[in-house]
């Protein structure tokens, strides 16, 4: 039985336009196959959560499991993941492939609606007036015109490519049913629709499309044969448009403020648009990724001369119809496929801009299938001469449209190169910049280039939430800049209260800050219950949680569900490390936390040294917390706590005190108001031969920056008290470490030491009996009260 799509030219005659079409295609788009993710790329490479066949039930069955609501499309995302991982060029490469599968589709459409076997020749604008081989300039012009750039390039717009092959498979298998009536085309054809409008529901024009066809073709609508097949596609049609517009609305953001236009006011807008994207499509010049967002209110008075043009058009079209149907149908085609994007309905994107490029993607299709019809039937009505130079003319056209293809491919490389390009192009284009600040803020040494961009941003958009973020995100980064950081935060939570990225890094901020831990949690909260599997959050608030007396057996359900949601989050393991860390028995709970967080992510710097301070804990694991700290410092060389840490386990470790030395002389490079560091490389310099004066001096140095470390104050008081002459100092020390902390049995003992030398044996047992009254069971005091009453007896 002849195949559904199959058609009756020779092979060679299909396969050869067909090759070439993919090898166009690959050349003008070989640029944007090494492109990294861009923008919103990563929304729709599939999510860690969603990896499994569980989340593969998700996209279809929970609503905000993925950004929109396109489950086709997701799922086919969900197999591309599967085979090719976070690898973009099997995206970009696929891309491509589709959008060229769409041009030969394009050209089996046509074929089969301009030549078709059976069909009555001489009908007006019919069958039998376009030449054999229009149907593949059509698929030429389709591949290599420069406004499809966006829709190939653009990882995310795999909808338009992935829904137009359907689109087209539909089309195809309706016109095979349309010739014989037969079920099974019917089915086939229904089916195709349907996963269109899964893939993106602006296919929801094609039985529209599909009347309009018919009508070009037969010069009248027939209800029976033409449009009561049809109904059931009109239904899904209605109800997957309605469904894309709420869920816009509801879920995506398309609705504020910004979004407030009149009924007539999205009139004119609509015939504002209409022409924009036609003169784009017969001038692709200064094509860009996010072009300028007209005032409409302020403007759109000025726009009934773009809406009257097109509705002179229509009128004009309309009473040529009995010379001519084709050019009516296709500039029905035209608006009607890009009904769905002229504002009558809000869509996010509307957002910074009321056009792109990935709107017109569809429907271009029926004017450049009218371009290529009317060139071809005027080059087989001239002379042989005048002929050839119309078809190298014609040549010329489609290789400058394939160059400036090739070029404008080039700039959807990555996130950088193209929003400096729309910045170009369009200085008052926020979102460019914020797009900048986000991939610039991924490369150190840029911080003050990427706040500049977040400013920038928001001072042509005071009310983007977006750069209000990640303003705040490099602000926390900064000394002192913690307040305005919040601030941010604050406004982005109050624009979009239902911004779960938001909610959690306020959170985060607040839990920095004395007393703010309930606040944060609160935050926290919010975002978990907008956004149940936010695995972050999770993450934040056990962390949180864990703080609070009696709550870890909370936090550990919260980071249970965490590592359920994503079995590999590292982070999620070493937080939970620290949680048990600190908790009576549970050290080795915590050790086996970390080195799975280290198992999951062999470069984690954070998780290597939060292992070394739990190995340093344990007895016999000591030298693989050296290791460990070791490793840190690989990764994190300009970590002064790592250097502090692995010198004070050095200096306790048998035989390896002088290696200690240049770790903590590191640590107070890298943080030379670094207390600790200063005063246990005192205690270091102090055990070797003749440099007790440099210990002394660091001690000092230690209490000059904070001057409430008891120990310290110790310590020094130790030392001074074996230096002959300094005794007093050495007790002033002592005193000084007793006013910090009075329990300090140590200091007490020293102390009573102190002034026993002296002779002073009253105070030396007032100190003596002070340290027994705190602890009863102090045995060094009690033995040295003993020999100073022995002494006194005598």
């Amino acid at each position: 039985m002849q195949s559904l799509f199959s058609e009756r030219p020779s092979r060679l005659r299909t396969v050869a336009p067909v090759m070439l079409i993919f090898g166009v295609v690959l050349a003008c788009y070989w640029p944007a196959l090494r492109g990294a993710p861009l923008w919103d790329d990563p929304a729709h490479i599939t999510r860690p959560d969603l990896r499994s066949w569980s989340g593969l039930g998700r996209i279809w069955f929970e609503l905000r499991a993925t950004q929109q609501y396109y489950p086709v499309l997701h799922s086919a995302f969900w197999i591309e993941h599967r085979l090719w991982g976070d690898a973009t060029p099997g995206y970009h490469l696929l891309n491509v492939l589709l959008h060229a599968a769409s041009c030969c589709l394009l050209a089996l459409v046509l074929r089969r609606l301009w030549h078709p076997d059976s069909a009555a020749e001489g009908h007006p604008g019919g069958p039998g007036d376009v030449p054999r081989g229009a149907e593949w300039l059509a698929a030429l012009l389709f591949a290599v015109h420069p406004v499809c750039v966006e829709s190939v390039a653009w990882i995310s717009e795999q909808k338009n490519t992935l829904s137009v092959v359907f689109y087209l498979l539909a089309a195809l298998a309706y016109l095979h049913f349309d010739a014989g009536r037969r079920r099974l085309a019917y089915g086939a054809a229904t089916g195709c629709f349907l996963l269109a409008l899964g893939t993106k529901s602006v296919t929801a024009t094609l039985p529209a499309a599909l009347l309009v066809v018919w009508w070009w073709q037969r010069g009248r609508l027939s209800w029976r044969r033409d449009v009561i097949p049809l109904l059931p596609w009109f239904a899904a049609a209605l109800v997957s448009g309605l469904f894309t517009a709420w869920v816009e609305r509801a879920y995506v953001g398309a609705e504020g403020a910004r979004f407030d236009l009149s009924a007539g006011q999205r009139l004119l807008l609509a015939g504002r648009v209409l022409w924009f994207y036609l003169g784009k499509l017969v001038w692709p010049a200064d094509l860009s990724f996010i072009y300028s967002r007209w005032d409409v209110p302020a403007v759109a008075a000025g726009w009934y001369g773009w809406l009257g043009a097109g509705l002179a058009v229509t009128a004009a079209l309309w009473l040529i119809r009995r010379r001519a149907r084709g050019p009516l149908a296709a500039w029905l085609l035209f608006a009607g496929s890009l009904f769905p994007a002229l504002g009558f309905f809000n869509v996010y994107p509307f957002l910074f801009s009321y056009v792109a490029d990935h709107f017109q993607y569809l429907a271009d299709l029926g004017l450049l299938a009218a371009a290529a019809a009317g060139v071809t039937m005027l080059l087989a009505r001239v002379p042989v001469r005048a002929r050839l130079a119309g078809r190298i003319l014609s040549g010329a056209a489609l290789v400058v449209l394939a160059f400036q293809t090739h070029r404008q491919s080039a700039l959807y490389i990555n996130n950088e190169t193209l929003s400096r390009a729309v910045i170009a192009r369009n200085p008052q284009a926020w979102l460019a910049y914020q797009i900048l600040g986000t991939t610039l803020a991924k490369s150190p040494g840029l911080q003050a280039e990427v706040i500049g961009c977040y400013e920038e941003a928001l001072r042509l958009n005071p009310a983007y939430p977006d750069a209000h973020l990640g303003l705040a995100v490099e602000l926390a980064r900064l000394p002192g800049r913690r307040p305005e950081a919040i601030a941010h935060l604050e406004r982005a939570v109050q624009l979009r209260p239902r911004y779960v990225e938001a909610h959690n890094n306020l959170g985060v901020e607040l839990s920095r800050l004395p007393g703010r831990l309930p606040e944060a949690m609160a935050h926290f909260e919010t975002a978990l219950r907008l956004k149940p599997d936010f695995v972050e959050a999770h993450v934040n608030l056990a962390d949180a949680l864990a703080q609070l007396p009696g709550r870890l057996p909370d936090a550990m359900a919260h980071y249970e569900e965490a590592l359920r949601l994503r079995p590999d989050y590292a982070k999620a393991h070493n937080d939970i490390g620290l949680a048990l860390a600190d908790t009576p028995g549970r050290l080795p709970d915590a050790v086996a936390h970390f080195e799975e967080a280290l198992r999951l992510n062999p470069g984690y710097a954070e998780a290597h040294y939060n292992l070394a301070n739990a190995l340093a804990r344990l007895p016999d694991r000591q030298l693989d917390a050296v290791a460990h700290y070791e490793q840190t410092l690989r990764l994190n060389p300009d970590s002064a706590e790592a250097h502090y840490n692995l010198a004070n386990l050095l200096a306790f470790l048998p035989g390896r005190l002088s290696e200690a030395l240049p770790h903590y002389r590191e640590a107070l490079r890298l943080k030379p108001d670094f207390a600790e560091a200063h005063a246990n490389l005192a205690n270091v310099l102090a055990q070797l031969p003749g440099r007790l004066p440099e210990a002394l001096a660091h001690y000092d140095a230690a209490l000059r920056i904070n001057p409430n470390l008891a120990w310290v104050h110790f310590n020094l008081a130790l030392h001074l008290s074996q230096i002959s002459g300094r005794e007093t100092e050495a007790i002033a020390q002592a005193e000084e470490a007793l006013r910090i902390r009075p329990d300090y049995l140590e200091a007490l003992n020293c102390l009573a030491i102190l002034h026993a030398r002296q002779g002073r044996l009253d105070e030396a047992r007032a100190n003596w009996e002070k340290a027994l009254r705190f602890n009863p069971s102090y045995e060094e005091a009690r033995q040295n009260l003993r020999l100073l009453e022995r002494m006194a007896g005598r």
